[in-house]
């Protein structure tokens, strides 16, 4: 089963832009979390957490439903392997998927992609900052990692990149107008960034050039998450008519 495709070709709609982050402990609760959200949100994230716990099945649940569904496991290993689960996760529906943004690895990747699956490069964490990267051994800091990374990215055939809205602008440059550029680390005006150490607000990310935002805790731990999730999407449609 390949991933749903998404019309690149014609402009997305505001909703479709917001990608909810279902980081949940079970498939119970991302179910209840996704009914009480109902037609205000087309398209969502399984990471780790919700991984783990019975959600790659429940991808494609949400693929033949009708959903999105952005599998954000950021895999990192032997060329061989990556490539293999690539094919494993095309067969679930998703459509787009991360990988560290390696060389080898996004090679890989890209060569075992299905129709409708996009390949997604991690570029730099958004809970990293220049400190992290000198403790991890990096002689780079965060925006000259992220442009190396977003250009071997491109060369490597890529669809798009997982980035920092506050790197975003720099690497449209380098990615060009066709590479998605994904954004989490989306914080509406007041809300706490919790482990995040590069955040935006919905608005300054569009303006910044992201095409996806990713949003989890502003949204599910919201007391009303579907009036949540529409406000954003209204400060994402209010951006794009400032920028038409």
């Amino acid at each position: 089963m390949a991933g749903r495709d998404m019309p690149m070709s014609a402009p997305m709609s505001a909703r479709d832009r917001l990608i909810v982050a279902l980081d949940l402990p079970s498939v119970e609760a991302a179910q209840a979390m996704v009914g009480r959200l109902g037609d205000a949100v087309s398209f969502y994230k399984i990471g780790y957490q919700l991984a783990f716990a019975g959600g790659l099945a429940y991808t494609q649940m949400l693929a033949d439903a009708g959903k999105h569904v952005f599998l954000d496991l950021k895999l990192h290993d032997i060329g061989n392997t990556v490539a293999q689960g690539v094919k494993s996760v095309a067969r679930l529906g998703a459509t787009f998927l991360t990988v560290h943004a390696y060389p080898q690895i996004m090679q890989a990747a890209v060569g075992a992609r299905a129709p409708g699956l996009r390949i997604l490069a991690v570029t730099v964490l958004t809970s990293y900052d220049d400190g992290d990267l000198a403790a991890a051994g990096y002689g780079l800091n965060v925006r000259e990692l992220a442009a190396k990374r977003a250009a071997q990215a491109r060369a490597a055939g890529v669809d798009g990149l997982v980035c920092s809205a506050e790197e975003a602008a720099n690497l449209r440059a380098i990615a060009g107008p066709k590479m998605m550029l994904v954004t989490p680390g989306i914080r509406p005006a007041g809300s706490a960034s919790g482990d995040q150490k590069r955040v935006m607000t919905p608005g300054a990310a569009i303006a910044a050039g992201a095409d996806y935002l990713v949003v989890g805790r502003p949204i599910i731990a919201a007391a009303d998450p579907k009036a949540a999730a529409r406000a954003i999407v209204e400060e994402i449609a209010q951006q794009a008519v400032k920028e038409e």
